[in-house]
């Protein structure tokens, strides 16, 4: 099951487990059964010491096992093998049940103990979906801490009745008490201040009361990380309020183009952005959503940024990198249907559409990589492109072109995408050249045209370009005194991470230069 090299990894991470605590599986006579085995078993013998293993489970979920401290109620259950982008989240529940401490703050593991109820946890992942981990490793976690909180992580592939029973079209998908709670990535923390009504009025408390930054950057993606690391490092106090650190680099597969990094993934990449901006101790208040800038009201004043909770921070400049979001192709059924056979990311959704028809609308470069992933997995890829011809890269055109699962139509726009009031049965396109409709029976279908600035919120407080972007000078500079922008949310072209990180370096030594100049603060 485990290559030698994992073993040996596997076993310098199960030292740290100070606490015995034990494996129970449910297993049957099925292969993937034999495999679970084998897994628990070399866990097991890597620390005989503190695990113990039985295999006399008695779960309904075959095959099964739990994770329980000895002498604890803890109720944490992973049904299916987690293997794939999952085996990291099986290494942390058995660290963390074996004593290990976990990496987070301890205010939000007090709030995990104080949370009173009856919380039945069920999230369903596929081992291909790089948002997965962060819901499986929050729910493992509250578990872990709280015998008031039940999780059970669950492999679609391996429960496909259950995933056609429930309907669900995307993943990470969470059930609380029977009822869907999430879909998509969450971390501990939103989960936790979800559940906990009175965070919220906390938190914005305890953000008011910060002391003003010399520079505030909203936005945590390439731009928003090198603005901080590029202020940070000129000796001035420096805070990021941030959706999620990493941005939309979190949804990103693979990386090859960051010059330096021969290949790496979005999580990872993400983590590493993080991991160094917090080395140089800015202030990095993470799942904040800004509303609106309020400017100085003097030369040399303090400029604020609410939040949608009501806190409030000021600084003496601002550097706005709220980057972008898939765009919708805003057609009926598209709503009514996402995370129904609506999706937008196929390394993490493809999976679940193992066998089935399938459209890709789009026929960039995305689009294009998208169909030809997603040909691997399904039985049939429809890609339809608005324009006369495909816009992705030759090569990719090229590749497409040749998989004999793949039916392309351009010049099409899609009118509707099409179900039965439970999921997706089809999509709708019109022949632009002939005028002539077309529908497509299907099962699922992936949006794949472009991005849209977050910047909806800043309307009325800075210039933003007909597309929504935020109109920046050479140096970063928006119309607005002391408030800069930098990244994907900009008039700059081509939107690329090497691109963001530059802007964001730019627009932090701008700001510097903007300090400098300014009055000196009270």
């Amino acid at each position: 099951m485990l290559d030698d090299t994992l073993k040996a990894q596997l076993s310098a991470y199960l030292e740290r487990v100070t606490q015995p605590f034990e494996l129970v599986a449910s297993l049957d006579d099925s292969a993937t059964s034999a495999e679970m085995l084998d897994l628990l078993q070399t866990i097991q013998s890597l620390r005989a010491d503190k695990i113990n293993l039985r295999t006399d489970g008695t779960d309904a979920r075959k095959p099964s096992f739990s994770i329980r401290r000895t002498g604890s109620d803890t109720k944490l259950r992973f049904a299916g093998l987690p293997l794939g982008h999952e085996f990291t989240s099986l290494v942390l529940a058995l660290l963390w049940t074996g004593g290990h401490p976990p990496k987070v703050e301890a205010e939000v593991i007090e709030q995990i103990k104080g949370l009173d109820g009856d919380f039945n946890f069920e999230v369903y992942m596929s081992l291909s979906c790089h948002n997965c981990p962060d819901v499986v490793q929050a729910l493992s976690l509250m578990a872990i801490l709280n015998p008031k909180v039940k999780t059970t992580v669950i492999e679609g592939g391996a429960f496909q009745d259950e995933v056609n029973a429930r309907q669900i079209m995307a993943v990470p998908s969470t059930f609380l008490n029977g009822e869907p709670f999430g879909s998509g990535r969450m971390l501990v923390e939103e989960i936790v201040a979800k559940l906990d009504t009175a965070a919220p009025a906390r938190e914005a408390a305890k953000l008011t009361a910060k002391d003003p930054y010399e520079v505030l950057i909203v936005g945590g993606g390439p731009a928003g990380a090198a603005a901080a690391v590029y202020a940070a490092r000129k000796g001035i106090r420096v805070g990021v309020a941030a959706e999620r650190f990493g941005g939309q680099t979190n949804d990103t597969m693979s990386i090859e183009n960051y010059i330096s990094v021969l290949e790496t993934d979005g999580p990872k990449f993400a983590a590493a952005l993080e991991a160094q901006v917090r080395h140089y101790g800015v202030d990095i208040m993470n799942l904040q959503t800004a509303a609106k800038v309020v400017p100085a009201s003097s030369e040399g004043g303090l400029l604020e940024v609410h939040l949608t909770n009501g806190g409030v921070l000021k600084s003496r400049s601002i550097i706005l990198s709220t980057g972008a979001r898939w765009r919708n192709v805003n057609v009926p059924g598209e709503n009514e249907y996402r995370n129904k056979g609506v999706a937008y990311c196929p390394h993490c959704d493809g999976p679940l559409f193992k066998g089935k028809r399938v459209s890709v609308i789009g026929g960039g470069n995305s689009g294009v990589e998208a169909a030809i992933d997603l040909a691997g997995i399904v039985a049939h890829v429809t890609l339809v492109e608005f324009a006369d011809q495909l816009k992705a890269d030759a090569v990719l055109v090229n590749k497409l072109k040749s998989l004999p699962n793949v039916t392309i139509h351009v010049n099409a726009q899609t009118t509707e995408i099409t179900g039965d009031g439970q999921k997706v049965n089809g999509l709708t396109y019109k022949d632009r050249a002939t005028g002539e409709s077309h529908h497509v029976p299907l099962e699922g279908v992936f949006v794949q045209i472009g991005l849209v600035p977050n910047t909806e919120w800043l309307k009325g407080t800075v210039e933003l370009s007909r597309f929504g972007e935020i109109v920046v000078d050479a140096k970063g500079h928006t119309n607005v005194p002391g408030v800069f922008a930098a990244g994907d949310c900009t008039t700059v072209p081509y939107k690329q991470i090497v691109i963001a990180a530059g802007d964001g370096a730019k627009a932090a030594l701008s700001a510097f230069d903007h300090l400098i100049r300014m009055p000196a603060a009270a």
